[in-house]
């Protein structure tokens, strides 16, 4: 992991968590964190969005690292995951690390590095509905010092689902080159290409799955999008990373990286559902949008004392500039569709709005400072602030029009870690973060950035060598949430305010050799406490008052069935407001899984069941119409080859 991450995380041993892939896939590696509930399909390419902590991370927003660098591009199309060594989270607000970012918490991916000794893997993947894929991983020194590696990871996947039309075909390459320049240097050139094309799932209305509905029950595999609706992002990224040890006790990072994004959406999507509650008018896009990203990250972190006090600290700037274009060729109306007798057409009708063009370009900057100060051998002090500010410039090309907006946010973080015994850690934290809110008001007043605070609370306990547990309470607060003036509908005001508070659970390690744990349990009393728009008191949407996870796995270690191992997987997640109105509740539901796995020598196979007893369920909701079922009964097989 970057120094850049564990600094911030080492403080605070109970908020960053990893977890080892293996043949999991990076949405099911999030589910074992406890109160990560997951906001979008399992059965689209990418990675989901999810709530942590009650609030949104992933998904479109900035709240995914790479290495402990700012991603760039959205999270969601973060598609391949043959390239990623493991995921790390970070929950709660960490903007002083991180910069802007939703309050909930950091997701970090780790990338697979080259390799000073070659190694090859070979990889097929089978499952259901026709799921087929393949990936290739190749590592080694390019030179006899192995003072160049390389990685290369490649990777192809097709499959069909088990809802109307939505067939997603995902190809992806990532290379990375490493150079020791000397023995105090290393450049690190990187760059991964990933390209998504399917139809998009519309979801479906809460009247006639969670709500009565008069016609009858909706089936659970309908798609009210057309046939050849398209929603197809191409990302590239490209960029180095260098670091220099100064000394024994400092070293310099430098890191610049290039991103592209191009988003290609054809097709139609639900509007609302007539009086008769079967007729479910229709309406889509043509649209273009593509966005460009440079940036650019420096930071010092080093050791020193201050007399009997030992420091470590973090100093860094941050540079972005972000280049977006959004074209909407046509907004249109479709045909009205019958939701219990679909017939579906692409026809477009009435050109219902014109076209738009619009350019946005964001500049940044972020300026952080970092103190983690150990005053005794058994209790520690985090001091960091940073400060942020942008600018950013729309054009309406159309219109011929250009406004811009500027803005400036501090956000700093105090953490205490005291042991009264080794095994021990106690800490308590605060932290702030920061997202920019663009807009203006109807009195023409620019908004003021969307904050974050949170207040926490723990202990970390070390059981063994190889099994700890954690106990997190927090108080989390969102400020300056935009919600509608009452005085002029069509403006935002600043006055929405959000808060969570919980409790959170984990445990993690190996109870015996080969006897592997993962567990958890989230409180999370997530509401709307200042709205102009919903009533005070609701709860925030797809955030569960109660979760839990347990996934254990044992591997037999010796004997002729060694390498032999099995799986289960119990996951519960609480009933959930599928709206902020809460008009609507999403059921809760236990899903079980299961794997069954042989490691021995060079080969690797694993079976994975994903909810065993096939239950029917809701993963998600966007709106009253769109809801979002989770997967039946699934199975993948997966085979691999090292040598």
């Amino acid at each position: 992991c970057s120094k850049r991450h564990s600094i911030g995380s080492m403080a605070f041993l109970s908020t960053a968590k990893r977890q080892k892939l293996s043949e999991v896939l990076l949405n099911e590696a999030i589910k074992n964190v406890p109160g990560a509930t997951q906001t979008a399909p399992n059965y689209i390419p990418g990675f989901a969005g999810f709530t942590i902590r009650g609030f949104s991370v992933g998904d479109y927003g900035p709240n995914v690292t790479r290495n402990g660098l700012s991603y760039g591009v959205p999270a969601g199309t973060q598609a391949s995951f043959s390239d990623i060594e493991r995921v790390e989270v970070l929950r709660g607000p960490a903007s002083v690390l991180f910069g802007q970012g939703d309050p909930g918490g950091t997701i970090n991916i780790v990338s697979k590095q080259p390799l000073r000794d070659p190694f090859y893997s070979v990889e097929a993947t089978i499952g259901s509905y026709n799921r087929y894929g393949g990936a290739i991983d190749l590592t080694g020194p390019l030179n006899d010092s192995k003072t160049a590696l390389y990685r290369l990871n490649a990777s192809y996947e097709e499959a069909e689902s088990f809802v109307d039309f939505v067939e997603p075909e995902t190809s992806a390459v990532a290379g990375a080159l490493k150079f020791e320049l000397g023995e105090k240097t290393e450049l690190k050139f990187d760059s991964q290409y990933i390209k998504i094309n399917q139809s998009y799932p519309s979801g479906l209305p809460a009247i006639g799955t969670v709500l009565d509905n008069p016609n009858g029950e909706i089936k659970r595999d309908r798609n009210f999008s057309s046939e050849d609706s398209e929603y197809s992002p191409e990302v590239f990224r490209v960029g180095y990373d260098l670091e220099h040890r100064l000394s024994e006790n400092w070293s310099l990072r430098n890191a610049f990286y290039f991103s592209t994004l191009e988003q290609k959406i054809r097709g139609i999507g639900v509007d609302s559902l007539e009086p008769d509650l079967r007729t479910l008018l229709r309406q889509g896009d043509d649209r273009d949008y593509n966005e460009e990203i440079l940036d650019l990250f420096t930071n010092i972190v080093g050791k020193f004392s201050t007399g009997a006090i030992e420091h470590q600290l973090l100093f860094g700037v941050d540079l972005r500039r972000s280049n977006y274009t959004d074209v909407t060729l046509r907004t249109f109306q479709g045909t009205p569709i019958d939701v219990f007798n679909p017939i579906y057409s692409s026809q477009r009708l009435e050109i219902i709005d014109r076209p738009s063009d619009n350019e946005v370009t964001t500049d940044s900057i972020g300026i952080y400072l970092q103190d983690q100060i150990t005053l005794a051998d058994n209790f520690k002090l985090l001091l960091g602030g940073r400060f942020d500010a942008f600018e950013q410039t729309d054009e309406d090309r159309i219109e011929d029009t250009e406004t811009s907006q500027s803005g400036d946010a501090f956000s700093p973080r105090l953490g205490v870690v005291y042991q009264p015994i080794e095994p021990i850690s106690l800490y308590a934290s605060y932290t702030r973060s920061f997202i920019p809110s663009y807009g203006r008001s109807a009195d023409d007043e620019l908004f003021e950035p969307g904050r974050g605070t949170q207040y926490e609370v723990g202990v970390k306990a070390d059981i063994s060598d190889r099994l700890s547990a954690t106990l997190a309470l927090y108080d989390l607060t969102r400020t300056n949430v935009n919600t509608t003036d009452p005085d002029n509908p069509d403006f935002e005001i600043q006055t929405g305010e959000q808060n969570s508070q919980g409790v959170e659970l984990f445990v993690s390690g190996e109870i015996l050799p080969g006897w592997n744990i993962i567990g958890g349990y989230a409180y999370t009393d997530a509401r709307i406490t200042q709205d102009e728009t919903f009533a005070i008191g609701n709860r925030i949407n797809n955030v569960a008052e109660s979760s839990f996870n347990l996934w254990t796995s044992y591997e037999i270690q010796s004997g002729n069935l060694q390498g032999l191992g099995f799986g289960l997987g119990f996951f519960y997640v609480g009933d959930r407001q599928g709206d902020l109105d809460n008009s609507f509740t999403l059921p809760s539901y236990f899903r079980t899984d299961a794997a069954i796995f042989y490691n021995r020598g060079q080969f690797r196979a694993a079976l994975n069941f994903r909810n065993l007893f096939d239950v029917d369920y809701f993963e998600s909701a966007y709106s009253d119409l769109s809801l979002y079922p989770g997967e039946p009964f699934t199975v993948l097989g997966t085979v691999s080859w090292q040598f």
